[in-house]
């Protein structure tokens, strides 16, 4: 027989989302999940930064970056985790349909930082000819910001679905810790995002 997991509001647990085992498992195990996630981006800063100045004849940084569209996407992605953490507020009071809302519009900013990220490299790639396969620098940085990027479309993904899915279900405390955890796989995508910012384009800019 299957359990009834639907809050009511008189008795809602402070944070739904670890309120049962399942979620406090959820919450532990995305840790775990976002230490190998480090270690790997560490390994594609540390080849970026060493491969950086082997530009084959190609493009520099100095020649590829500009801030404006750049400063723009930071906007964007550190805007939605502000939102998020709207949408998480909204949760532990109970009000599904604001933590819809703060979600929705957090999911309407990550789609504006991709659009802006895919217009960048085509960018490159017309004007400059700068592609995958012109040096060294070009790979790390593809790899890099395209592995970065390759982890908003999957959150947006992730994100949607859960929306979608429970549109008609309502908060309950199956479905909070999955909230949850998105939030805060958006949380480490926007830290690595200000990784990025730095070490790629503000370094490449003065090095």
């Amino acid at each position: 027989m299957s359990q009834d997991h639907s809050l009511n509001p008189e008795t809602m647990p402070h944070d739904p989302a670890k309120a049962t085992t399942e979620g406090k498992h959820k919450f532990f195990g995305l840790w775990f999940f976002l230490g190998g996630e480090t270690v790997l981006f560490a390994c594609f800063f540390g080849t970026f930064i060493a491969l950086r100045n082997s530009t084959a004849g190609g493009p520099t940084s100095q020649e590829l970056f500009g801030l404006e569209l750049v400063f723009l996407m930071t906007i964007l992605l550190l805007t939605s985790s502000l939102t998020s953490v709207y949408a998480i507020y909204h949760m532990k009071n109970n009000d599904f349909k604001k933590m819809q809302l703060w979600f929705g519009i957090t999911a309407l900013l990550g789609i504006g930082f991709l659009a802006c990220e895919l217009y960048e490299f085509a960018h490159y790639i017309t004007e400059y000819g700068f592609t995958f396969r012109s040096s060294a620098f070009g790979s790390s940085f593809y790899t890099l910001v395209g592995f970065h990027g390759g982890h908003v479309v999957f959150g947006l993904s992730w994100l949607i679905a859960l929306m979608v899915r429970n549109a008609k279900r309502g908060l309950n405390l199956y479905n909070a810790p999955k909230y949850n955890t998105f939030s805060l796989y958006w949380h480490f995508i926007d830290v690595v995002w200000v990784f990025i910012f730095t070490v790629v384009y503000l370094m490449g800019m003065v090095s």
